[in-house]
């Protein structure tokens, strides 16, 4: 069994502060920069899971390095260089406390509101009798607030504008930037034999200017169906094949756990976990169109803290 990294606490040189979220650990170095690890933990429901997934980090580093480098010319990114297969390094930015969701079809969380009879999705009126992985005459944005712990909440244009969370020109300009990723992303995903169903995108500010930030088109913030078979499945209601972290909140609701107070997580077996992983990696190899290379996973930790301490040398 291959090893995961599951935390990390390195202290470089010109460190500030080390962030630990759900997935990355992000440590800010000077003023300027923020080095961005991507661990292999692994979350669902807003839980994290009790075990890593080994290369999962690899997997989501990786392939947010491919589409922020191969959507640069639409927006500017916070990424400078990934000097390690498991770690980002970019500029600092000063993140807006909303995500930016866009859906395609109706499927997830959104096909499970509309079923529960809610016809109003963030401000977006959505007719009745639509069917599970309907596709949308054109994508909606639904955006969230990003909460520190906890559930991120669905909210509307309306009522970010209202609340002064975001100035109407720079949502506008996000709103923007979201649909023109989504299409990037869409035909990036079509020449894979793929559809992007729907994706979260996270934006910053510095200097006056708007940056995406984070991830982007990941197994972890997006969700692909097969192309292949896809109407056929959905015109007999069946399950859409599909690349994204869907089949582990499947799994746990399966055993009984959607997050909720006195629910416990079922048991990740080693053979569950390996399953995991290599799941990542078939999604890596469909998404890119290259072969996963696995990176050396002897010593994760010293090697992650090398790169960095190497790459900090440069700057």
């Amino acid at each position: 069994m291959s090893k995961a990294l599951v935390r990390t606490d390195f202290n470089f040189p010109g460190q500030k502060n080390v962030y630990h979220g759900k997935v990355r650990d992000v440590y800010s170095i000077g003023e300027d920069l923020l080095v961005m690890v991507a661990s292999d933990r692994i979350s669902a429901f807003d839980v994290v899971l009790p075990k890593g997934i080994p290369y999962k980090g690899q997997v989501l580093n990786q392939i947010a390095a491919k589409f922020l480098d191969a959507t640069a010319d639409i927006v500017p990114n916070w990424k400078i260089a990934s000097p390690d297969p498991m770690v980002t390094v970019g500029v600092r930015c000063e993140g807006f406390r909303i995500e930016m969701i866009i859906r395609g079809y109706l499927t997830g969380s959104a096909w499970r509101e509309y079923q529960a009879g809610n016809r109003n999705l963030c401000g977006v009126i959505l007719p009745d009798g639509m069917k599970e992985n309907q596709k949308f005459p054109t994508p909606i944005i639904t955006p969230t607030t990003k909460a520190d712990e906890g559930h991120d909440e669905n909210i509307s244009k309306e009522e970010i504008l209202k609340q002064g969370i975001v100035s109407k020109e720079d949502y506008e300009q996000m709103e923007q930037y979201t649909y023109a990723l989504f299409q990037r992303g869409t035909e990036m995903a079509a020449d894979k034999g793929l559809i992007l169903v729907d994706t979260k995108y996270e934006f910053g500010k510095k200097d006056g200017k708007i940056y995406l930030i984070d991830e982007i088109h990941t197994p972890d913030s997006s969700r692909y169906f097969y192309a292949d078979g896809y109407e056929e499945k959905f015109a007999k209601g069946e399950a859409q094949k599909q690349l994204s972290k869907e089949f582990v909140r499947q799994w746990l609701m399966d055993n009984g756990f959607m997050g909720k107070a006195g629910q416990q997580v079922p048991e990740m077996t080693e053979a569950y976990v390996e399953s995991v992983s290599e799941r990542y990696i078939e999604l890596y190899e469909h998404i890119v169109g290259e072969k996963f290379v696995k990176a050396n996973s002897e010593d994760i930790l010293s090697r992650i803290e090398k790169n960095i301490n190497d790459f900090l040398k440069t700057k």
